[in-house]
């Protein structure tokens, strides 16, 4: 599959979320409709989407965030519709990331991925990704 892959705009946001649903993605305090207005207005292009337009079961098939703070790219909401997968849509939009990020100067970048999640582990390393066994990831909640 060569898919096209394009940034979000506010209209896929419902999309989006809907997708994330279908895709089983564990959900967050920031997967809401608000979350995503406040990542697109502060970097309008880290939302990455595939959309397979008119086609048969089309509409957004794929998603994923990459995020740069000006000193390290991170990617976060790789997902895709389970009828669509095993079809390079992930992998496609990880290279689309990597380009994206790699434009802005990063040269590093971590993927997020929960460790019961073998199909996503499997993924991140047929990509080429390593997990990293020397870190542990600290999480504090600031909103409600």
């Amino acid at each position: 599959m060569d898919p096209t892959i394009r940034t979000a705009e506010l209209a896929d946001l419902p999309a989006v979320l809907a997708l994330w649903r279908a895709a089983d993605s564990i959900p967050s305090v920031t997967d809401s409709e608000a979350g995503l207005r406040t990542l697109l207005a502060r970097d309008p292009e880290a939302l990455l989407v595939v959309d397979a337009g008119r086609e048969a079961g089309g509409g957004i098939v794929g998603t994923l965030i990459a995020a740069w703070d000006g000193w390290r790219g991170s990617f976060y909401r790789l997902a895709v519709r389970p009828e669509r997968r095993r079809q390079g849509v992930a992998a496609a939009l990880v290279r689309a990331g990597e380009e994206r990020l790699a434009r802005l100067g990063a040269v590093r970048i971590t993927a997020i991925v929960a460790d019961h999640e073998h199909a996503a582990v499997a993924l991140w390393e047929a990509v080429g990704y390593v997990r990293q066994a020397d870190r542990s990831r600290f999480v504090r909640e600031l909103a409600g």
